[in-house]
């Protein structure tokens, strides 16, 4: 599958965001320890011409003594590939951050050196009883509120313009800080001596540079540590200058996509390395404040630069690297120019080139005015504002009447249960009203011989539903919106916690409040109202943490999955299987139809046979996914369609449909619908003598 949108997770966008614009920077700034009073003076003719962002601009110095990093096999340390992110976030990127437990972890630094600290006790004493005189252990003074310690040398440089009185103010913190950093100097060493290349390395310090809303703009990190990663940096240069030229490179290429610019004022977040830029920031045309920064937190209208950044769909490099443009024809992809636009458009086979998918591609795009077609206030605003300060309840009472009609728009159920259009409880309510929807509408369209509608009970598998079971609660809606039906929801996939496997919920109804029942008998009841007409209802909860292949146990009723990208797990190609050999029917979402032409693909060659024609979903959710690299609309649960079954050997089954059918759903052989009572299926003994 070419496109990932909608499926990543979004915090490894951002994370291959951070170590593109790293990589850029530590290409340009050179090799570590190297003199940057020539690349001072570039940059600063640079930037003083830069126009001026009004925006208060922030450098963090964030240390951390706590965390360390562990690289496995395949990973690629230094700043070059970054953590292996050429591999992890090229041509095959990871979909979940559990992708990455192969090539990179995180330890805990305190619990080694505990450890470490035993060991040294131990040979202290060892000497002591053999007449010996132990090493002299060094005790750092207490932290001190917003104490550098992230300076990591010994031996600082003043940076130009400074005096020693400068340095003298600092007192008795600077001294501490120094401790600190002989201390941090000598722990690699120790880590190297006691288990080799295995050491993890220790980012020591993060500095950040970002804007008073909270965008990041640039990021440096001083790592200490083995495993060949020297180059990255350990501290033995000036932290002033390196925080400088970190500075320069965020005006002059700052992360995401807008154009180079300067503060009109910049802060500090660190009070000895604010005096230590007194000297320096004035030189780019920026005013110092006169104070460095005590605290600060993101405004409510804060962005992650993720959001801003596009790449290129073929080399996927960012919109600071190089211009990004879409292609002339489908104005859906993105390329930085001729070349990669040529080497897509080639692209072997033919089926997976642009040239084939161009026209296509174009007609996804003219849709997106229509799934953008809402009725909610904060599509044009701010989502998030009813989240913020003191707001009433997130979710109405329940009404004391179940619903007369069945409701087919976010408008018509918004308006019975009492929400109001600036609401943003659809992003999480997609889930049960799709399954609400899936249910009331699309099985007595395309299996009307199931008489869904009039059944007592329903057992329904929710497939590949790692993200889903978050939050399993917002699926008690479906008690609400189906008040005569028994449910049975059973989540499958092996996305889901281990723990979790083989375990039974129970979210029961009675009166006002809803209880949470698990097997250690573990109960929480949040209020949802007033008390309700009615007696008590349940809605059974089961977890399998397995692939759906590897289920075992009755058929059920429905087969759900959402936004189930059949092209990105290979899992499918077992799981498609064996749905068609139980025939049930399944009912999957996705976020945009390039996903659903992707899906129908997969199931053509892992079965042979096919999906219906993608509905737009009333109940998708109202946020655009973002695309890096395309501009095509994605929205989570978008499209609706139903697996094609290949007909069995003999039998007459319903016909598998053509691409685009003129009919939204496949036609019911009408043979079936008209038998008669007492008249055998057709092909019924040729099944029983097979």
């Amino acid at each position: 599958m070419e496109f990932v949108s909608g499926y990543q997770d979004e915090f490894l966008d951002f994370a291959a965001l951070l170590f593109g614009w790293y990589r850029k920077f530590v290409a340009e700034r050179g090799s570590v320890g190297t003199s940057l009073e020539g690349r001072w003076q570039q940059l600063e003719a640079q930037i003083r011409r830069l126009p001026q962002d009004p925006a208060l601009w922030v450098l963090h110095v964030l240390p951390n003594h706590s965390v360390g990093i562990s690289l496995g096999q395949g990973a690629e340390p230094g700043p070059g590939p970054g953590l292996g992110a050429a591999l992890l976030l090229g041509d095959h990127p990871p979909l979940h951050l559990r992708d990455l437990s192969p090539y990179i972890s995180f330890v805990n630094l305190e619990d080694e050196e505990e450890g470490e600290e035993e060991e040294e006790e131990d040979e202290e004493e060892k000497k002591r009883e053999e007449g010996g005189s132990g090493t002299e252990k060094v005790e750092p003074e207490e932290d001190r509120e917003l104490a550098p310690t992230s300076r990591e040398s010994p031996q600082e440089v003043n940076p130009p313009g400074e005096s020693e009185e400068a340095e003298q103010e600092a007192g008795g913190g600077e001294d501490g800080c120094r401790e600190n950093r002989v201390e941090d100097k000598t722990r690699p060493q120790k880590r190297k001596g006691q288990r080799s290349e295995a050491a993890p390395l220790h980012l020591s310090c993060l500095l950040l540079v970002t804007d008073e809303h909270g965008t990041i703009f640039g990021i440096d990190l001083l790592v200490d540590g083995a495993q060949g990663t020297g180059s990255w940096g350990s501290g033995t240069e000036n932290l002033a200058s390196r925080a400088y030229v970190l500075l320069c490179h965020s005006m002059a290429c700052p992360m995401g996509s807008r154009d180079p610019r300067k503060p009109r004022q910049f802060t500090v977040g660190d009070a000895q390395l604010h005096r230590e830029l007194k000297s320096l920031v004035p030189r780019l045309g920026v005013k110092l404040a006169k104070t460095p920064m005590r605290t600060w937190g993101p405004r409510p209208d804060f962005t992650f630069a993720s959001l801003h950044a596009r790449t290129c769909h073929v080399c996927h490099r960012h919109s600071f690297e190089v211009n990004l443009t879409p292609c002339p024809q489908c104005n859906a992809v993105l390329y930085c120019g001729e070349a990669c636009l040529q080497a897509d458009w080639w692209r072997c086979p033919d089926d997976v080139s642009h040239q084939f998918w161009c026209p296509k591609l174009a007609a996804f795009v003219e849709r997106a005015g229509e799934l953008a077609t809402l009725p909610f206030t904060y599509t044009t605003g701010d989502p998030y504002q009813l989240l913020q300060g003191d707001r009433p309840a997130l979710m109405p009472p329940v009404p004391p009447d179940p619903p007369r009609g069945l409701f087919g728009s976010w408008q018509d159920y918004y308006t019975w249960r009492g929400l109001s259009l600036d609401s943003p409880m659809a992003v999480l309510l997609t889930y049960p009203l799709t399954v609400y929807y899936v249910i009331t509408h699309l099985v007595p369209q395309s299996f009307p011989e199931l008489n869904i509608q009039n059944k007592q009970s329903l057992k329904i598998h929710v497939v590949e539903a790692g993200k889903e079971f978050d939050f399993v609660m917002v699926f008690w809606e479906l008690l609400v919106l189906l008040p005569h039906v028994a449910l049975e929801l059973q989540f499958v996939g092996d996305g889901l916690p281990p723990e979790s496997d083989q375990q039974h919920f129970t979210l029961q109804r009675d009166g006002p409040k809803v209880s949470v029942r698990n097997s250690s008998g573990v109960s929480a009841r949040p209020s949802s109202g007033t008390k309700e007409k009615g007696s008590r209802r349940d809605l059974q909860i089961k977890v399998s943490a397995r692939p759906y292949h590897l289920l075992q146990g009755p058929k059920p009723d429905l087969v759900i999955g959402f936004n189930s990208g059949f092209g990105l797990k290979d899992t499918w190609l077992s799981s498609l299987p064996r749905l068609q050999s139980r025939r049930v029917p399944a009912f999957f979402t996705e976020s945009s139809e390039y996903g659903c032409v992707i899906d129908g693909q997969t199931m053509a060659v892992a079965t042979g046979g096919g999906t219906s024609r993608p509905q737009l979903n009333p109940f998708r959710s109202p946020f655009r996914l973002r695309a890096a690299d395309n501009c095509m609309p994605w929205y989570c649960n978008a499209f609706v369609f139903h697996l094609v079954y290949k007909p069995l050997q003999g039998s007459v089954a319903r016909p598998a449909p053509v691409p685009a059918p003129p009919s939204p759903t496949p036609s019911v052989s009408p043979a079936r619908t008209r038998r008669r009572r007492g008249e055998k299926k057709p092909g019924r003994g040729a099944r029983r003598r097979r």
